[in-house]
């Protein structure tokens, strides 16, 4: 499934208040190196980052002229990770987030209080991310790397590890995922994230919505990847902006069951805390999901069918270390 944050018809997408009439490939499953996959991926993201920088949809300008300003996805996520955090929240913890692309969710957990640390794949991106933690004065790092291979490349542990929202369909290897959590975090550390539930992915998202807007829910993607990738080719991103600049528009993402995120993460050695299931998302994946509060969901006939979105939080325990919330 593509994630949008305008929805759209087959063949349409929505820019502002503006359809554009976009001939797609349908995302079909493939076979793929995981390495020829993986830089494709990155060409795709270093084009996007230019056109998410300028966009309305993630709001930089907001992060410059106003020092209180966070992200609502982040905002969200602090509100799920509040409980299992020390009274004073994230002041004063290490964080590392993955996959942190421009940085404005970095930014946002930064002015939390946080030491933080972003991760990410895209040259680009991280370019854009360290420009905004310079012209807002905030002592951020960035280091490139491939989420699998983070630890090695950061070479630090961390009180929590952060990644949220669109993240684990880019990963071809979970158990390697795992593994780079499990050794980034410090004993007695969690790791956080919240992302698309994997059935939500599943569902068609080229269905027509129809006269009232209801749409129907149809499965046509894999729940279980089972090595395949999933490929579609295409010169459009999910915000506004100037689409003509993406020109390396192949993607590859790759379906993960629930039971394969638990798995790889206690395979890893790490102890699932918490697992949550929610009705809404940062972006309306479907076509008939609409603004619910900071995201969107499903009509209300439909909200209970469907889960939209998932969380966890696991813990690395070794035995007489304190946990984040004791230390």
């Amino acid at each position: 499934m593509r994630t949008w944050i305008f929805p759209r018809p087959p063949h349409l997408l929505r820019v502002g208040s503006v359809l554009v009439s976009q001939q797609w490939e349908p995302m079909r499953p493939v076979r793929v190196d995981p390495g020829e996959a993986i830089a494709a991926n990155r060409a795709n993201w270093d084009d996007r980052a230019a056109v998410h920088v300028s966009s309305q949809a993630y709001g930089v300008d907001r992060y410059l002229t106003d020092p209180e300003h966070v992200s609502d996805v982040a905002r969200e996520d602090i509100e799920l990770l509040a409980p299992h955090l020390p009274p004073e929240g994230l002041t004063g913890l290490d964080v590392v987030h993955l996959q942190c692309h421009i940085g404005t969710d970095t930014l946002s957990l930064a002015r939390y209080g946080a030491r933080m640390t972003g991760v990410d794949i895209s040259p680009a991106s991280l370019a854009a991310a360290r420009e905004l933690a310079e012209h807002t004065g905030t002592a951020i790092r960035y280091v490139e790397a491939e989420v699998t291979a983070a630890a090695q490349a950061v070479g630090e542990t961390f009180d929590v590890v952060y990644t949220s929202t669109g993240v684990l369909t880019w990963i071809a290897d979970l158990a390697g995922w795992g593994r780079a959590v499990a050794d980034l975090l410090r004993p007695g550390g969690i790791l956080y994230l919240r992302d698309q539930h994997p059935f939500l992915a599943t569902l068609d998202d080229s269905t027509d919505p129809g006269d009232d807007g209801a749409g129907e829910l149809r499965v046509g993607y894999r729940y279980f990847g089972d090595g395949w990738a999933q490929t579609y080719d295409e010169q459009v991103t999910y915000t506004d902006g100037d689409h003509t600049r993406i020109e390396n528009s192949r993607n590859y993402e790759w379906p993960h069951p629930l039971s394969e995120v638990v798995g790889s993460l206690l395979g890893a050695g790490l102890r699932l805390v918490e697992l949550g299931e929610h009705r809404t998302l940062p972006w309306p994946a479907l076509p008939q999901m609409r603004p619910s509060g900071t995201g969107y969901a499903l009509p209300p006939e439909q909200r209970d069918l469907v889960p939209a979105a998932f969380s966890l939080v696991a813990q690395r325990t070794d035995r007489g270390i304190p946990s984040v919330t004791e230390s």
